[in-house]
């Protein structure tokens, strides 16, 4: 699933490629991917020029005039793809938003997992999905005290408590395994049980793990490309996910695989201890 840093890459590519064009035509080759009236999602959409495109942890914000938002999440396996108009229609492309000099942006999505929904601008922070958010991975909005203080009240493991977004948005399996990693923290520990100096650790290796990921392209480990279709390139810095049996470079332990809230999780069992 696309983290914060890919849907970040792709929010800067897609910025490159289609903002200030104009929408023709809308096609809806999936209409499911749209949550709500497909016909009203293509009748708003349609004649719209997108302004700006935003991103709110994993949910990138395509604004248009009239103050429209579309928001859309990608879920496993989305791709936006910008083509010309006479471009031979891929397998697996889902809506297709034509604009007027001829190009196209097309969503693509192998599991159809992927979703889109209109909202008016001024309201798309109260949307259900993004309200409960937690703060953005950056020193501005992401506090460690406020951080401090959710943790100690989260009675369950560490890893899942970061993978509800609530904490902090945009984390997701990947980079959950990696900042733990180098927090030297244990994902079976019980969040509530975090001692301040782990927490300022893991809150400082939340903000540069991710910022170093956007600044890599993000990290490509099955299919996820940016908007100009290159593959990230953070998967070569990973330090524990999906390394099994490798050794840790830190101490040269065999990384170990096991399911934590139904999620593979890699760790070093040296260095990351249960306390």
């Amino acid at each position: 699933m696309p983290e914060l840093p890919e849907v970040e890459t792709v929010r800067q590519g897609l910025r490159k490629l289609v903002l200030n064009k104009r929408i023709e035509k809308i096609v809806l080759l999936y209409p499911k991917i749209v949550i709500g009236d497909s016909s009203l999602f293509k009748n708003t959409l349609e004649g719209l020029t997108i302004k700006e495109i935003g991103r709110r942890g994993k949910y990138l914000l395509f604004n248009f005039t009239e103050g429209i938002t579309m928001v859309s999440h990608l879920r496993m396996e989305g791709k936006y793809f910008v083509r010309n108009s006479d471009d031979e229609i891929e397998k697996h492309t889902h809506v297709i938003f034509k604009f007027t000099d001829k190009k196209e942006l097309r969503y693509n999505d192998v599991r159809k997992f992927g979703r889109m929904e209109l909202v008016r601008t001024d309201d798309v922070f109260n949307l259900k999905s993004l309200k409960k958010l937690g703060p953005e991975p950056i020193a501005s909005d992401f506090s460690t005290l406020d951080f401090a203080t959710k943790l100690k009240k989260k009675n369950k493991m560490i890893k899942p408590a970061l993978l509800d977004q609530t904490l902090v948005a945009g984390l997701g399996n990947i980079y959950v395994d990696e900042v733990l990693w180098m927090s030297k923290i244990n994902p079976q520990t019980i969040a509530s049980h975090l001692k301040e100096e782990q927490i300022k650790t893991l809150h400082d290796a939340i903000i540069l793990e991710l910022a170093k990921a956007v600044s890599a392209g993000g990290t490509t480990i099955r299919s996820y490309t940016n908007a100009f279709e290159n593959s990230g390139a953070f998967q070569f810095e990973l330090n524990v996910y999906g390394k099994t049996g490798e050794l840790c470079a830190r101490c040269h332990t065999p990384i170990k695989k096991i399911v934590v809230a139904q999620r593979g999780t890699h760790f070093c069992p040296n260095c990351q201890k249960v306390e």
